[in-house]
């Protein structure tokens, strides 16, 4: 198995801590907090996924594998919550918040270390991640997964295929064929997927824009090459630094001098109102087409 050492010193079992006399019960009341029964952090310790992650595996008596959403994390996945559910292949029916533990047939195989924690393959997180978690919700995480580690489809159908019994295989399947590396943001899946399920083609993402020169000057989040359709979500980061904010307009004047129709997409416009954009762009290209192609 990989190894890769890190520290787990700020979260620790009680009564192991007690049992070795490196606290009294006075230092465990006073000074750390129980993140999980016998598992405790300092009290003036930020929470977060890690230390609840680390938590989650001592509670288990270092028994239970890491998978799910804190597993995407652990292998280098961005857009984790903080208060994700840590869920461990290990089984017990009563698992304290915070904690899901399931009872799933895994092998060593789907195994791998990571500071000094049996934590899921990156293969294993993904079918884990498509098989338990909505389908739009799945493919978030599956997007980090893939961006984070080069994570592609046929990396995890063998495994799939091998365990065609288990719960969920078909919802995972599902989430792998939406899967997309290029996204980089949850609004960006949410929007990709928005344009899919109104009944566009799949949007190829981060589409390279040419300069004269044949060298990109810009890489579009998603669109269609074809029809030189291009949809993009503004984040608050565009809005709130001027320096970005500047280089936007200026990247986006190249864009549509270059012939895209280009449909910027902000927080606080509604699904139908990007779709019906989406959809008149559309419209106009099939129009214009029509009237190169009539006859003079």
């Amino acid at each position: 198995m990989q190894t890769t050492i890190g520290a787990m010193d700020d979260v620790f079992l009680g009564s192991e801590a007690l049992r070795r006399g490196e606290i009294t019960r006075g230092d465990l009341r006073w000074n750390y907090r129980a993140i999980y029964p016998d598992v405790y952090e300092p009290k003036m310790a930020q929470p977060s996924l890690h230390a609840n992650t680390v938590g989650a595996w001592l509670w288990s008596k270092r028994r239970g594998v890491i998978t799910g959403r804190a597993a995407a994390a652990l292998h280098g996945a961005l857009w984790v919550s903080p208060s994700a559910p840590v869920e461990l292949l290990w089984r017990n029916w009563n698992p304290p918040r915070g904690i899901i533990a399931r009872d799933e047939r895994f092998t060593c195989d789907d195994v791998v270390e990571i500071e000094n924690m049996a934590v899921a393959t990156i293969q294993r997180t993904a079918f884990d991640l498509g098989r338990h978690l909505r389908r739009d919700a799945a493919v978030v995480h599956l997007d980090a997964l893939a961006r984070a580690t080069g994570l592609a489809a046929e990396h995890v159908v063998p495994l799939a295929d091998r365990n065609k019994g288990a719960r969920g295989v078909r919802r995972l399947r599902t989430a792998l064929d939406l899967m997309d590396a290029g996204a980089q943001s949850p609004k960006e899946t949410w929007l990709r997927l928005l344009l899919m399920d109104a009944g566009f083609p799949r949007p190829r993402t981060q589409i390279p824009v040419l300069d004269n020169h044949g060298d990109p000057f810009a890489y579009l989040d998603m669109g269609w090459d074809g029809v030189m359709i291009a949809v993009e979500y503004d984040g608050d980061q565009h809005r709130t630094d001027r320096v970005r904010y500047a280089w936007d307009v200026k990247r986006l004047r190249r864009i549509q001098d270059s012939g895209w129709l280009h449909i910027k997409v902000i927080s606080e416009d509604r699904g139908y109102d990007i779709i019906e954009r989406v959809a008149r762009a559309w419209r106009l290209r099939e129009t214009t087409a029509r009237a190169v192609k009539r006859p003079a």
